[in-house]
């Protein structure tokens, strides 16, 4: 009897689960292709023979060889476990060295999909602990050693993106959400949602770039197709994306309306810590409107939806903006308490968030009186929000130090600060240069 060919192989397969051509077929990998691999006329790639494994329920190596390879299987199973721990435990120090040492004999193996696998795990663990630099490594290294398809892991790419612009580098963010909106567009012109998922990713990064006009063409394509998205998940990220760019174009009565869109669908969902992290926006937008009380019933919201699911950022945000409620009702020790807490959260890892929570802290500490403290407070956030920070933000950090300057009877100081505010405010609205690190 002659060996199985890999067409013949394939055509068992499908035909032993009861599956058409077309059943198995998915982006990338059409029935027609299917068709000329069974029929010998096409070997399949390796792209291809990954996809059709894993919904064939086998490994890419028996559909192409025909022989279970045991430790490749067994090794597949040790990172499945690895992940599952990893998703558990409250420690995952011992989670990850399995990993490590997983990808490790992966790579000595020459298994690159086991590598990837364990790298791209390392990756998402390392973000979810704040420590983005180790996170852009580690998934740098997995998507190299595989390629993964931003339509079937977005996660990966949107963690890799938001690590990017955490770390500084708001630049490579939006050149990688332009990569993956371009492939999900190409490979699944009908998948929608996908491409609202990295449409507003791109606008999230355009944003922090300082390309806000861009970043608003972006979201008027989308919003302009909206009629098409069927699900309230590619609703909320519209709106949410919307939202964001307003409130930081300081237009707050617009940005208010579309976070509360997004509120009242999360608010069926179970995703607890996406409806914190929009009750916060919210708390922020009414805050800077002057509604202390409104703004106050959010955060509390906020932090109790988070409970321990809070990752870094969400710890930064909420404690800057629990400072500056704290600052609005006169209460300077608790402004200062809330302030230092974000700093230290904020590490220098979330160099934009640690802008803001100096700034916060700067007028905690003039509240307090401590004329040097806010000073040395206020040069520190301004230095950081001029290189990593929303333009507007830099120029209203400058305004607010120099009339603190001028409240504290330093007029020679405060004029100068506040000619480097004017000057800021009068350039143009270019984009901002964030430095690599």
């Amino acid at each position: 009897m002659s060996e199985e060919t890999i067409g013949q192989r394939l055509r068992r397969l499908r035909h032993e689960r009861g599956l058409s051509q077309r059943e198995l077929s998915s982006p990338g990998v059409s029935y027609a292709y299917i068709s000329r691999i069974e029929g010998g006329a096409r070997r399949p790639s390796v792209k291809a023979l990954r996809m059709l494994a894993r919904k064939l329920g086998v490994s890419a190596d028996y559909l192409e060889t025909g022989s279970e390879i045991r430790d490749t299987e067994e090794r597949e199973l040790r990172i499945a476990d690895a992940e599952l721990e990893l998703r558990l435990a409250d420690d995952t120090e011992q989670a990850e060295s399995k990993l490590e040492r997983l990808r490790d004999e992966a790579l000595e193996a020459g298994d690159a999909l086991a590598a990837s696998r364990a790298s791209i795990a390392l990756g998402l663990a390392a973000a979810h602990a704040g420590r983005n630099h180790e996170a852009i490594r580690m998934l740098e290294a997995g998507l190299e050693l595989d390629d993964v398809s931003p339509s079937m892991r977005p996660d990966v790419f949107a963690t890799l993106g938001r690590a990017y612009d955490a770390s500084g580098q708001a630049r490579r963010a939006v050149e990688l959400f332009e990569r993956c909106l371009a492939e999900v567009s190409r490979e699944s012109p009908e998948d929608f949602t996908a491409q609202v998922r990295f449409t507003t990713y791109l606008s999230y990064a355009l944003t922090d770039l300082g390309d806000l006009d861009r970043a608003e063409e972006v979201l008027q394509e989308a919003i302009a197709k909206a009629e098409d998205a069927t699900d309230a998940y590619s609703r909320v990220r519209l709106y949410w994306s919307v939202a964001r760019l307003n409130e930081v174009q300081g237009r707050s009565a617009a940005a208010l309306t579309y976070i509360r869109r997004a509120i009242a669908l999360l608010d069926v969902t179970d995703d607890t810590l996406h409806l914190a992290r929009a009750h916060l926006l919210c708390g922020s937008i009414m805050l800077s409107q002057g509604r202390a009380t409104g703004a106050r019933r959010h955060y509390e919201l906020a932090e109790q939806l988070f409970g321990t699911s809070a990752e870094p950022e969400d710890l930064v945000n909420l404690y800057t903006d629990q400072s500056k409620l704290a600052a609005h009702l006169g209460d300077a020790s608790g402004a200062i308490d809330r302030a230092e807490a974000a700093v230290n959260a904020a590490s220098d890892e979330y160099l934009r968030e640690r802008g803001n929570a100096l700034w916060a802290l700067a007028e905690a500490r003039a509240l307090n009186d401590d004329a040097d403290g806010a000073n040395e407070a206020f040069r520190q956030a301004t230095d950081l929000l001029g290189e990593h920070g929303h333009r507007r933000h830099h120029v209203e950090a400058y305004r607010a130090w120099g009339k603190f300057l001028r409240r504290a009877g330093r007029e020679e100081q405060a004029l100068e600060v506040l000619e480097r505010a004017a000057d800021l405010g009068a350039e143009p609205a270019a984009v901002e240069s964030h430095t690599h690190r």
